[in-house]
């Protein structure tokens, strides 16, 4: 294993391990879950937009380490960002996700960059990708 590769096995054990942003959100003005019916995991987003700006974020997330980290880095990027920002680095990353495995990651990932092994497995994309598709359907979905 690289030293790259265990930085990022080492960000997505972290975040699995201590979620950020993890649980309800009283005052959610937008909801979504999405499911990955292959392996089961599933993602709640509970967003509180103010305009177009994501005020507030949290997600639960149920699966497994990868949606679960997934959805703790995601959180962690777009929160206090607006609703435009979000979409981008939403597109950004599933582009990421689908390409090549020896394709560089973005700068603009940030740890999201973590998840350049499951570009090898086509069954485990879904996983890294939950979280972001509920943000995107919450837009969508006000409470």
């Amino acid at each position: 294993m690289t030293e790259l590769d265990e930085l990022y096995q080492a960000t997505i054990v972290d975040h699995d391990r201590a979620p950020r942003h993890a649980g309800a959100l009283a005052d959610a003005t937008h909801e979504a879950t999405v499911d990955n019916p292959l392996c089961g995991d599933v993602v709640t987003v509970h967003a509180r937009l103010a305009g177009d700006t994501l005020a507030d974020l949290r997600c639960e997330a149920r699966g497994c380490a990868l949606s679960r980290a997934a959805a703790s880095i995601m959180t962690t990027r777009v929160l206090g960002q607006p609703i435009s920002e979000a979409r981008a680095l939403a597109a950004t990353f599933e582009h990421f996700i689908k390409s090549a495995p020896d394709a560089a990651a973005p700068d603009e990932l940030g740890e999201l960059a973590a998840f350049a092994g499951v570009r090898k497995f086509r069954a485990r994309r879904m996983c890294a990708l939950l979280a972001f598709r509920a943000l995107l359907a919450s837009f969508d979905r006000p409470r």
